[in-house]
């Protein structure tokens, strides 16, 4: 394996971190907004 494959499945596996990470982060806004916005301030 040379460096442009070394640099070819890092930029691929940064890609997937960021599609990965986005997906979370969508999931977790469509929960809170389903959810709705008192959920915040509940009581504990």
């Amino acid at each position: 394996m040379n460096d442009e494959d070394s640099a070819r499945r890092r930029k691929r596996s940064i890609a997937i971190a960021l599609v990965l990470g986005a997906l979370v982060v969508l999931f977790y806004v469509i929960t809170i907004v389903h959810m709705g916005p008192g959920v915040i301030n509940r009581p504990l």
